[in-house]
């Protein structure tokens, strides 16, 4: 399969079945955001693999639609150890820790995919109250979560899946 391929078939799942994700197949995905580029390669990146019942607890506490997946991915990214860009006088004391955090997601999110693994990527929750309900140290800061599982037999894309903008909509050659 093709990257293209891969990228049109994926969507966001939302009817996991209670099937676990096989370790060899978690850890590939971990692997995968492991080696996503950040920015001077400082690798601040840290995920938290949410998998026994207690953690699903916390973050489901936390308000995050996990959708009944077996397992999700909770990244953060250390304050301390993220590339820092001075000169930017529009985006004052800028850090790349969302960016970096989000390139490690994606590698994961198609590792997953490839893998037949589905995902959901979901930011619906407050970064602070999940940072207080894992105990995270003061310098991780939550992003995003990686919800991971295989399909249920009530599966499907989300109706607005297939519609894209035109690329003239989206892109501007200077």
């Amino acid at each position: 399969m093709t990257f293209m391929e891969l990228a049109r078939q994926r969507y966001s799942e939302r009817y996991f079945s209670s099937e676990p994700v096989e370790r060899e197949k978690l850890n590939l995905i971990l692997e995968a955001g492991r080696l996503a580029p950040t920015g001077c390669n400082y690798q601040p990146q840290r995920v938290y693999v949410i998998e026994s019942a207690g953690a699903m607890e916390k973050a489901i506490g936390t308000k995050a639609s996990l959708c009944g997946c077996p397992v999700a991915l909770l990244v953060c990214y250390n304050k301390d150890e993220v590339w820092k860009n001075s000169r930017d006088r529009l985006f004052e004391n800028y850090n790349c820790g969302e960016q970096d955090c989000s390139i490690v997601a994606a590698n994961m999110m198609y590792e997953a995919e490839e893998l037949g693994v589905h995902t959901l990527w979901i930011r619906g929750f407050d970064a602070r109250e999940v940072a207080q309900a894992f105990s995270l140290p003061g310098n991780h800061i939550p992003v995003m979560m990686l919800a991971l599982g295989y399909p249920s037999a009530n599966s499907h894309p989300a109706h607005l899946h297939g519609k894209r903008k035109e690329l003239s909509e989206t892109v501007r050659f200077l």
